[in-house]
């Protein structure tokens, strides 16, 4: 796999049936290694050691209705009282990340309503914080330390 901007993290491997999974320390699982997946884990890891946001508020790939449609997110971070603290959309390392990837991520929003955002295809990250009252997103330099306010 694509070497990605991120610290150098240890992973889990396995071959099935011809393809390659790897580990999913929150899923608790095998999953099959796409360069989705690759970008997916290694955000996983980044919140794990680098933030420390604890494991147990960590969602992987759940489905939402948005607008009578079934779509699934990439990750969340929840707080204690269940509201969500970090939503995530990863993409490959080969799909720029673009307004569409923001208007993705912001549809989901609207129904999560978490205060914060990132946006990662493993080469490039974006973080924002979102103002509800204004209804958009300030861009930040680096993802908020998990705090349980």
């Amino acid at each position: 796999m694509q070497k990605l901007n991120f610290p150098a993290y240890s992973f889990r491997f396995k071959n099935s049936e011809n393809k390659v999974l790897i580990f999913d320390e929150i899923r608790k699982k095998f999953v099959v290694l796409t360069p989705e997946e690759w970008v997916r884990q290694h955000v996983i890891q980044l919140l794990l050691q680098e933030k420390n946001y604890p494991k147990s508020y960590i969602n992987v790939e759940k489905t939402i209705k948005i607008n009578c449609l079934s779509k699934r997110y990439d990750l969340v971070v929840f707080e204690p009282n269940g509201k969500i603290f970090l939503l995530v959309e990863c993409k490959a390392p080969e799909v720029p990340i673009s307004q569409n990837t923001f208007d993705q991520i912001a549809r989901y929003n609207m129904v999560l309503e978490a205060k914060h955002l990132m946006v990662s295809n493993g080469l490039n990250h974006y973080f924002c914080q979102m103002d509800f009252q204004k209804e958009q997103y300030q861009f930040l330099r680096d993802l908020p330390d998990f705090t349980t306010e």
